[in-house]
Parts: C-alpha cells; sequence; structure tokens
C-alpha cells in the first residue's frame, strides 16, 4: 500500500512538472518528493519492526518448545502472537478457530447460543465442546464477565456438549516467565470443578496443535478423553507443566 502511494506520489510530480505554471513545476515536485522520502522511512521502520518481531516470537517459541526455526510456517506467526500475546479478544477467538479448524475439528460460530465463542464438535462422536475464550493479563479469576457465560452455557447445552474456557494468561510476559505461575485462582478452580467446566490456556493450545502436527499425540483422541475428565482443569500450572494429568493416546 505504501509503494503504491509512493507511486502515485511520483506520478503526480511528473504530471505537475509537465503541466502546472511556473512556481507550481518546482513547489509540487519538491512536496511530492519530501512525501516519497518520509513514506520511503515509514515503509522501512514498519518492516524493521516486523522483522524484530517475528524474531522475538521465534526466540519465545524456542526457548520453550525447542522447535526448530523452520517447523514455524510463516503463516503460522500471526496465529501464535494472537493466541499467546492477544492484542484484542477478536483475535484470539479468531486464533482459536483457526487452530481446532487446522486440527480437523468441525468448528462453527455457535449461532444457536448467545453465551459461547465458538462450538468444536469431535468429529465421528457425538461430543462437542461450548468454547469460552477469554484473555487475561495476570491469572484468569472468577470476576471475569466470561465466566457468567460460561455458566450460561451450562443451562443451555445439550447432551454431549461440555463446557470449555480457553483462556490466554498474563499476556504481557514472555513465555519464558510464565512458566511455574498459576494461570487460574483457586476460587475459578473450585467452580470449574462444582460445573464439571473444563479449562486448558491459549499456550498450551499451541503446545497440544505443534505435537498433534508433529504426529505427537492423537488429537482427537485426546479431546474425547478431555471431554470425560472430571477431576478439575487441566493445565493450570505454567508451560513446565504442560502434561496432562491423563495420558493422550500416541499414534
Amino acid at each position: 500500500m505504501l509503494a503504491l502511494f509512493q507511486l502515485l506520489l511520483a506520478v503526480f510530480a511528473i504530471y505537475s512538472a509537465l503541466k502546472f505554471e511556473e512556481e507550481w513545476r518546482l513547489i509540487i515536485p519538491l512536496i511530492c518528493l519530501v512525501l516519497m522520502l518520509i513514506v520511503g522511512r515509514v515503509e522501512k521502520r514498519t518492516s524493521e519492526k516486523k522483522t524484530a518481531r517475528k524474531t522475538f516470537l521465534q526466540t519465545e517459541i524456542d526457548k520453550i518448545w525447542k522447535k526448530e526455526a523452520t517447523t514455524i510456517k510463516e503463516q503460522d506467526f500471526f496465529t501464535i502472537e494472537s493466541l499467546v500475546w492477544p492484542k484484542s479478544e477478536l483475535l484470539l477467538v479468531d486464533a482459536v478457530h483457526f487452530i481446532f479448524k487446522d486440527l480437523g475439528f468441525k468448528i462453527s460460530a455457535g449461532v444457536d447460543y448467545h453465551s459461547v465463542d465458538r462450538i468444536v464438535k469431535i468429529p465421528n462422536t457425538t461430543k462437542a465442546f461450548g468454547l469460552i475464550i477469554m484473555m487475561s493479563e495476570r491469572e484468569a479469576d472468577k470476576k471475569h464477565p466470561k465466566i457468567v457465560k460460561a455458566l450460561q452455557f451450562e443451562k443451555e447445552k445439550r447432551q454431549g456438549e461440555k463446557t470449555l474456557i480457553i483462556a490466554s494468561t498474563h499476556i504481557h510476559l514472555p513465555l519464558s516467565e510464565r512458566s511455574g505461575l498459576t494461570h487460574i485462582s483457586k476460587d475459578l478452580s473450585d467452580l470449574l470443578v462444582l460445573y464439571n467446566i473444563g479449562f486448558i490456556t491459549a499456550h498450551h493450545l499451541f503446545d497440544l496443535w505443534q505435537r498433534a502436527k508433529g504426529g505427537e499425540i492423537d488429537i482427537f483422541g485426546f479431546f474425547e478423553k478431555f471431554h470425560s475428565h472430571r477431576e478439575g482443569p487441566l493445565f493450570s500450572k505454567g508451560v513446565a507443566n504442560s502434561s496432562p494429568t491423563f495420558n493422550a493416546s500416541s499414534r
């Protein structure tokens, strides 16, 4: 877009030099030249910020999951950033939607409900999750407005459906600093156990995505077992404690 704007400025500068009166033949091309230089600097700075952000993301991901740089595809960087460092809840919801769709789940907006962000169905089963997707600067707690929606879905859900909260927590911290932190408060954990509501953090969803894409786990089998899990939230601690309380079936 900026390159096109520079091209338009260049064309207008040439046109003005040929068509305008004498004093404007110099002034307008000069103004266009200055604007082209400014746009060029803005474009360079934007490109440098994008490259720096990409490098930062790769470094953070490598620290935790020990992945090689080539394993993260170019198109995945925006999804990963929106998942673990979301700038808005809408971007977080879109990232979660993309991941479940990429893994082969049947995911929809859940238009039959007013409380969930998405409905995710496990293929070849009658099991489904109503997703409540939330972001928090600290740990997820009982006061978050999305918890009201989770409890509302508990009243609306049909047979075979289970509420699942996916929370992007400590969103301003690097992944390396999230290890060992608590991502759900005690009062919220007790509430979720009471209602048998599932809970995982967004960066653990990313971990599951990477493991499934690498053939390390049967992701459908994992979520089938998760659907039946009744012992409290999974992944309530930091990234270092990323193993679930039950074993996911290996391929």
